[in-house]
């Protein structure tokens, strides 16, 4: 990586707008381009609130209650929503699950650090296709929701978010499933919007396929699994492991305790890969030990490569 670097630990502005200049060439998924330069970069395939007017459909929840087709609900006894095409700017969101699990590195930066850096470079390369870009950020008991915003504006308000929620300092402990902050993107997310979601998915639930099923219908939606290297090979040793209350030695010389580790390190790559290309979703890993703006491009580039 070149311009400002961090310490690895805590993220900083400058590291983040330094990104920028490296993510003009990165190219997000998009659509079939819109017919006028002046109605937005993309005609989007989804059907969100515009301007034409398509047909109606059965209710769902999350539909904005605005677009209620009251004379069809009338009729036929059952809610129904107005369904619209548009050209728009794209909404892009990205999703950070910042759990105290992604505190964690072993190589160049923490997870956290990893995360912060692959979410402001998604940031930059929205703005710059002339999308609006907004962030959902949640930890173990709270989140805070960034509305998409255009321009450096926008980029700039995630990346200031980013900065204060990613803070190794202020760090909640305990653990809350996935699904819970899913459900709140589900809810709020607006129709035809991409929308990445970094986490480590070491608390990923039986519940996040129904939010995953109901988010991949109206949106394009990509995972993105941070890991530290360590997570995938531990060298025979003795190593004093803690969850920040309790303390333990783990010896990987014994052969049950390191084929043990093989099966959980397994897992925990397959599994959420084979939730998100369950439903249709796209899906990266990024390694702290990896250049996260390096990644991003050649797996954007191979997402557009399988749906071109």
């Amino acid at each position: 990586m070149t311009g400002f670097q961090g310490d690895g630990i805590h993220l900083s502005a400058p590291e983040l707008i330094a990104l920028k200049p490296r993510c003009n060439a990165l190219s997000l998924p998009m659509h079939s381009p819109a017919a006028s330069s002046l109605a937005g970069a993309y005609r989007s395939r989804f059907r969100g609130r515009g301007v034409d007017y398509v047909e109606s459909r059965h209710y769902l929840p999350g539909d904005d209650i605005r677009n209620m087709d009251w004379r069809v609900t009338a009729r036929t006894g059952k809610a129904h929503t107005k369904i619209f095409q548009e050209e728009r700017e794209r909404p892009v969101l990205v999703v950070v699950d910042a759990s105290p699990s992604l505190y964690f590195g072993t190589r160049t930066r923490l997870k956290s650090v990893a995360a912060g850096q692959l979410a402001a470079a998604v940031a930059w390369a929205a703005v710059r296709r002339g999308d609006r870009i907004g962030a959902f950020l949640f930890t173990s008991d709270d989140h805070r929701e960034l509305r998409p915003t255009g321009g450096r504006r926008g980029a700039m308000r995630v990346i200031q978010g980013l900065v204060d929620w990613l803070n190794p300092e202020t760090a909640q402990q305990g653990q809350k499933p996935l699904s819970v902050s899913l459900e709140r993107v589900r809810h709020a997310v607006r129709p035809g919007s991409l929308v990445l979601i970094i986490s480590d998915f070491f608390n990923l639930d039986e519940q996040c396929h129904r939010h995953l099923s109901r988010l991949r219908q109206h949106n394009d939606v990509i995972g993105c699994q941070v890991m530290d290297p360590a997570e995938e090979f531990l060298p025979a040793g003795r190593f004093p492991i803690s969850d920040g209350d309790n303390s333990a030695m783990l010896d990987t010389h014994q052969e049950q305790s390191r084929r043990q580790f093989d099966r959980m390190s397994s897992e925990h790559g397959e599994i959420p890969r084979r939730m998100f290309h369950r439903h249709k979703c796209g899906w990266m890993v990024l390694k702290t030990s990896d250049d996260p703006v390096e990644v991003l491009g050649r797996e954007l580039r191979l997402l557009v490569g399988r749906r071109g």
